[in-house]
């Protein structure tokens, strides 16, 4: 396992939410990750960490390959990989999400 694949693995097993995403939670550099930290606030989540995957390539590649997921944002809760954008808002449509975070 590389360096960045331990770092990306510490990383979302030590914070109960982690969105990695384009830009940061104030200034979302894409559609997609504004929308992520849109529907983690509806969720009540205040706490998330985020990773901004632009300011290092290496993490930018990195989490595609850890999750064998080829798209950011990708939202993790207690290191388990919950999914993109999509997925979360199906999620969060549905309660299904709300009810992951609660019991985060």
């Amino acid at each position: 396992m590389s360096d960045v694949q331990t770092w990306i693995k510490e990383t979302v097993t030590s914070t109960p939410v982690v969105l990695f995403m384009k830009g940061t939670a104030q200034f979302p550099q894409c559609g997609f990750s504004g929308r992520a930290i849109q529907i983690l606030k509806a969720c009540g989540v205040d706490n998330v960490a985020t990773v901004n995957v632009l300011d290092d390539a290496e993490v930018r590649q990195g989490i595609k390959d850890y999750s064998n997921w080829p798209t950011i944002p990708q939202l993790y809760v207690k290191g388990e990989f919950i999914g993109g954008t999509d997925i979360m808002n199906e999620m969060y449509e549905s309660g299904e999400l709300q009810t992951l975070l609660k019991n985060g």
